[in-house]
């Protein structure tokens, strides 16, 4: 902390790397900000590079929730630099500290954090979070496909994902993935905000080839995403597991997580054995474990095959059969064995399966 030439304390100030550390965004995307939209640093300091005060944080926090919340970035920068901070760090502080002073200030409110907000230049300031009608004003509604991808009628929050999952910055998926777990469960956060953002990337790369590595990073994040939420999961009820798998050659196993997840918060059990299973493995898992149920999944039409189900061992306690995923829609499946629809009624059948008197 330096002393200026009256005797008072200066402000500290940080370095780019230490405010992209503090952000969880690269380096590079804090110069980007600031070159294209001016929410850099906004004074110097002794030596050659300039640094950023509580204030340029606060701008950086408020842009960057923005954009978690479906803004454009253009907007989001807009948004962050028309409110006026108050002068005092310690309120800066308290204003970045509580993000529910953004959802009211935008919605009109005027209580507890959002009282330190002002805006600059505009008597009416923009409202990019949170509308009377569900959309975010201030963002161009013919942009809603996230800059990128096309998602129609998606959520805000999906809008969110895909724009985290663009950039590559594992921290903001993480940020949405866990306010969308824990504000509306794992089937809606895995039908209304995931699978959208999943399908437009495979649109994406079937139509232009492009953006595998964007898909890779996002799939490592929802299992973290969802894996967190697993641990979290009550005690099991049921004394014999449920065993989750792809059929041989099946190399999509991210469907298992989500379906893993719903039946761990219902007190289920699970033994998740991940991607392309060989036959051999399964029986040997099937004898050792003797599974309540197993459900198989298969996203290809030439991995599903329904003679999977004959090298399984027979069992003294009965084992409920499934399947699971698009691959088995043109299987003649045997009488014995279901298939799940989607996760919900998926997560209903096993649990009614696995503990009847639930």
């Amino acid at each position: 902390m330096g002393t200026g030439s009256d005797g008072v304390h200066e402000e500290p100030r940080l370095t780019v790397a230490a405010v992209a550390s503090r952000l969880g965004v690269a380096p590079a995307t804090l110069r980007t900000w600031d070159r294209r939209y001016g929410l850099g640093p906004s004074g110097h300091t002794s030596g050659r590079h300039r640094r950023y005060g509580s204030k340029d944080i606060a701008r950086l926090e408020l842009m960057q929730r923005a954009l978690l919340r479906g803004a454009s970035p253009a907007d989001a920068a807009r948004y962050a630099l028309s409110v006026r901070l108050p002068a005092s760090p310690a309120r800066v502080e308290r204003v970045a500290a509580h993000p529910v002073g953004i959802e009211l200030l935008v919605s009109g409110g005027r209580s507890g954090a959002a009282e330190d907000y002002e805006y600059e230049g505009e008597e009416n300031p923009p409202l990019l979070i949170s509308g009377g009608d569900g959309g975010p004003l201030g963002v161009d509604r013919g942009r809603q496909g996230g800059r990128g991808l096309k998602l129609p009628g998606a959520s805000r929050t999906a809008r969110g994902l895909s724009r985290a999952a663009l950039a590559m910055d594992a921290d903001a998926i993480q940020q949405v993935l866990a306010k969308a777990l824990a504000e509306d469960g794992v089937v809606s956060t895995w039908d209304e905000v995931i699978r959208p953002v999943l399908c437009a990337l495979a649109e994406r790369w079937e139509h232009a080839g492009v953006g595998v590595e964007i898909e890779r990073l996002l799939s490592e994040e929802i299992i973290v995403a969802l894996s967190r939420v697993i641990a979290l999961a009550p005690p099991p009820r049921n004394p014999r597991p449920v065993l989750l798998a792809c059929v041989p050659e099946e190399q999509h196993s991210l469907p298992l997580y989500p379906l893993s997840c719903s039946l761990a918060l219902n007190g289920v059990s699970v033994r998740r054995l991940g991607a392309s299973l060989p036959i051999d493995a399964l029986a040997a898992a099937a004898r050792r474990l003797a599974p309540a149920a197993v459900v198989l999944w298969a996203h290809l039409p030439r991995n599903a095959d329904a003679s999977v189900f004959d090298a399984l061992p027979k069992t003294r306690q009965r084992t409920r059969l499934f399947v699971g995923g698009p691959g088995w829609a043109a299987i003649d499946l045997p009488r014995h064995v279901q298939h799940l629809d989607d996760l919900s009624t998926g997560t209903e059948r096993v649990v009614r399966a696995v503990n009847p008197g639930a």
